[in-house]
């Protein structure tokens, strides 16, 4: 009997195709459609159309691009209809990884794996072998802290939004791990990160959210008003009413008034580029942590892997990650929206100093890079993460941080106890050394 997999697959071609070439979406080339499933939309996901376009020609095939904000959940209906992609871009290690254990993944072929740069691509042991299931595309610096510059000294008044629909909390645990990592080191971290370590009974986790609980009190703003200001804002902030478009403008652009200073990620960049009144420095100095680790960062990434059998997935993957196509990518793409790579020998962005002096951290400032740790977490956890944070939030109490904890080992425990399939080990190797004494 047929499967129904190839009408269906069939089916979701020709629906993306015939959508991309109403937006702008589909490659040229000629030969078998090759689809990508990914989160840049608007003029990130134009920029990355273009690049396809551009690695189409020649290659017997024809690159679509799928672009969702629900990616997550866009893939697990696909996969559900068993219908992948052939090509996904995610930012969690730990959604791959259960991928990989569900036999979803393909492992990379050896020219796409040369581009596995650690720690955005930690090796999987799979039924007692070592094998590659994706690499970064773009990489982003956490460990940033925003800020205008002539800011009244003292203590910051910190801008927050925690809203982000599905996985509203995510900047408060960016918070969470960022003092974790500065004040107890890469090592706890890495444990606590992959699940060998206890939430309830270190002290270091706890010292963590305590510590986070203190430096958003110092702004000053607890009040309830403001407290729900910031769980049902995001860090686009609100439009902003002087501009044509009504483009949001970022919390730093007026969203929050009175705030000085706000912890979040590269990628904020682009919301404050236009701007020359935005400065960025690294976190540590704000978080209360040991001088040892000053130079240790946080990162995130958006890692392609592949799904299906098909010889244009495994080409794409390492089109994509040639010297060419990170060429074309930053050549397609505003000078605001240029992607950072995570080779100092990839074109990097600099467009204005905030750019480069970010570049700079990500290919030979920091001593250390750490993956984001509740992207490495399995999704039950990361999500547990989440909420927590939310509550924690909204009642920075002694008795609430105890609960939470406990309920997030509950969690843990439960997913130490079950097996994980097909003999998948979960990576540890998250954290590197940078830099000449890491090359």
């Amino acid at each position: 009997m047929r499967s129904p997999r190839g009408p269906v697959r069939l089916a979701l071609a020709a629906v993306l195709l015939a959508l991309s070439a109403l937006t702008g979406g589909c490659s040229s080339g000629g030969g078998s459609p090759v689809v990508v499933l990914g989160p840049w939309t608007g003029a990130e996901g134009e920029a990355f159309t273009s690049v396809l376009r551009q690695l189409s020609r020649g290659s017997g095939h024809r690159y679509v691009y799928q672009g969702t904000r629900s990616l997550r959940e866009t893939l697990v209906a696909q996969l559900a209809a068993d219908a992948p992609p052939d090509v996904a871009i995610l930012n969690s290690i730990g959604e791959l990884t259960e991928y990989a254990a569900q036999n979803k993944l393909k492992p990379l072929d050896e020219a796409a794996a040369e581009r596995a740069f650690p720690p955005w691509s930690p090796t999987l042991m799979v039924e007692g072998r070592r094998r590659t299931y994706w690499v970064p595309l773009k990489v982003d610096l956490k460990s940033l802290v925003w800020s205008r510059t002539g800011s009244p000294g003292g203590d910051p008044a910190w801008c927050v939004g925690m809203a982000a629909q599905a996985t509203s909390g995510w900047p408060g645990t960016d918070w969470v791990e960022d003092i974790l990592l500065h004040q107890a080191g890469p090592a706890t971290y890495t444990q606590w990160a992959t699940g060998r370590l206890d939430w309830a009974g270190s002290p270091a986790v706890k010292r963590a959210f305590t510590t986070w609980a203190g430096l958003l009190e110092a702004r000053g703003k607890r009040s309830q008003r403001a407290i729900e200001s910031s769980l049902t804002m995001s860090f686009w902030g609100t439009p902003d009413p002087d501009h044509p478009d009504g483009d949001a403008r970022g919390l730093l652009g007026g969203s929050q008034p009175g705030c000085t200073h706000e912890h979040q990620a590269s990628f904020v960049r682009y919301l404050y580029a236009p701007r020359d009144d935005i400065r960025v420095e690294p976190a540590a100095r704000f978080l209360g942590g040991s001088p040892t680790y000053k130079k240790a960062f946080e990162v995130s990434g958006d890692m392609a892997a592949v799904l299906t059998d098909s010889p244009g997935a495994q080409e794409l993957v390492r089109r994509l990650t040639s010297e060419e196509g990170r060429q074309e990518w930053s050549k397609a793409a505003e000078p605001h929206l240029r992607p950072f790579f995570p080779d100092a020998t990839d074109p990097q962005p600099d467009d204005n100093p905030v750019a480069q002096e970010i570049a700079s951290y990500l290919t030979h400032d920091a001593d250390t890079l750490c993956f984001d740790a509740s992207d490495v977490m399995p999704p039950v956890l990361r999500d547990a993460f989440y909420r927590a944070v939310l509550e924690y939030f909204r009642s920075p109490t002694a008795a609430t941080l105890r609960t939470i904890l406990a309920q997030l080992e509950t969690v843990r425990t439960q997913i130490a106890a079950t097996d994980t399939p097909r003999g998948v080990r979960r990576p540890t190797d998250i954290c590197h050394l940078s830099g000449p004494a890491g090359d």
